[in-house]
């Protein structure tokens, strides 16, 4: 989604400006064609010679160097698609928010008429202080962007909000704001994931093997195109997606008094969630004792959200998922049939393509034609991706028939 955008990595003297160099390298897999320029301060701290290295691109650090080009800052704020600034200091916030050009980083940023995105790092109190603030408040309001700081134990001691942003966060907002303008930009998409956890005491529940991860995937990656997303998400242990709404339940019947209200508004829906089919009749207060012991547990159904779904479907594009052990091909057409599915993707649920609890899956597609499409063994991201752009092609369709 990257490829071969334009960013200028604006580093400034902080002791984060290491991590400037992980950003880079992050942004080159991306395929991103990336320059650096450098303030004198962050020099100090981290050397040219390493930006050259991974870019392969000159690094410039002087507002007036004596090269071909004689008016670095100028041509140099025409290049870019993006000006990204890791680390930005209390200084650089200052200096760009009064509009002052006193060294090549400033001044290109007040020659550039693209989007900058700041993600600041300094001590707390810097932070804080209220000129700071008052800063970022003239920057946003001059239409910058910002990823806010973290939280943790800073390199001088202090503990407080101010260190730098993790890599994923930086790298989503890059997204968030090179892809504005995606095909599903405008769009509602509501993603359910996960396992539910059904209670059978104050301890014990009935649950499955579902890590998350697809879901998961597909909510960054739809994020990633512009959508508008909800992710309504069962117990994982997995790093909610930026930029996407989460809401997080235990139960299958939680998940429904989520996703059903939501469901008249939504243009698509994508249940990746592996929702207990039964849950125990009766919830034991306390811990179940091993004796005398339960020969039994007394099941009952739960809701069928997808199958209800199905039934109220309008004006939406509906997916779901299943897993399953055999038979593969027409379980899965059987499914889409019963529940009024406009696709279906159908996971290995046992032996060595077994898809739950996996980094990677090979599933089959299959749409209301009954046509099967076979994805090769790949990571969720990947299959995410193929996902999406087939729900593109489906949108597209719809659209020409309106």
């Amino acid at each position: 989604m990257l490829k071969d955008r334009r960013v200028l990595l604006g580093v400034s003297g902080g002791i984060a400006a290491y991590k400037a160099a992980e950003i880079t390298r992050s942004l080159i897999r991306e395929n991103c064609q990336v320059t650096v320029v450098m303030t004198r301060n962050a020099c100090r701290f981290i050397t040219p010679l390493t930006f050259q290295a991974l870019t392969g691109r000159p690094v410039a650090t002087e507002l007036f160097s004596g090269t071909e080009a004689p008016v670095p800052h100028i041509s140099l704020a025409k290049w870019p698609d993006l000006i990204l600034l890791v680390p930005a200091t209390a200084d650089l916030l200052a200096r760009t928010a009064s509009g002052r050009a006193n060294d090549l980083l400033a001044a290109l940023i007040l020659a550039a008429e693209v989007p900058v995105l700041w993600a600041p790092a300094m001590n707390t109190h810097m932070w804080k202080n209220p000129l700071t603030q008052e800063n970022i408040k003239r920057l946003v309001a001059a239409g910058h962007a910002f990823v806010q700081p973290g939280t943790g134990e800073l390199a001088c001691g202090d503990i407080g909000e101010g260190r730098l942003a993790d890599n994923g966060e930086i790298l989503d907002a890059v997204r968030k704001v090179l892809i504005t303008k995606g095909k599903l930009s405008g769009y509602r998409i509501l993603i359910t994931a996960g396992p539910t956890r059904e209670p059978w005491d104050a301890i014990r529940f009935l649950s499955n093997r579902s890590s998350g991860r697809m879901g998961y995937a597909l909510a960054m990656e739809a994020g990633r195109r512009g959508a508008e997303v909800s992710l309504v998400s069962g117990p994982v242990n997995l790093a909610a997606p930026s930029g996407v709404r989460i809401v997080n339940v235990n139960t299958a019947r939680e998940m429904y008094d989520v996703v059903m209200p939501e469901f008249p508004e939504t243009d698509i829906v994508i249940a990746a969630a592996a929702v207990a089919d039964f849950r125990p009749a009766e919830i034991c207060q306390g811990k179940l004792k091993k004796y005398p012991a339960q020969s039994a547990i007394p099941l009952e159904q739960n809701p069928d959200i997808l199958m209800e779904m199905g039934r109220r479907k309008q004006k939406q594009i509906l997916v779901g998922f299943a897993a399953e052990t055999h038979n593969l091909v027409p379980a899965g057409i059987a499914k889409r049939k019963a529940k009024n599915l406009d696709l279906i993707i159908v996971n290995h649920a046992s032996g060595p393509e077994d898809a739950f609890g996996a980094e990677a899956a090979r599933v089959l597609l299959i749409d209301d034609s009954d046509a099967v499409r076979e994805l090769p063994r790949q990571d969720k991201h990947q299959t995410a991706a193929i996902i999406l752009d087939q729900l593109e092609e489906l949108l597209s369709a719809k659209q020409a028939k309106q």
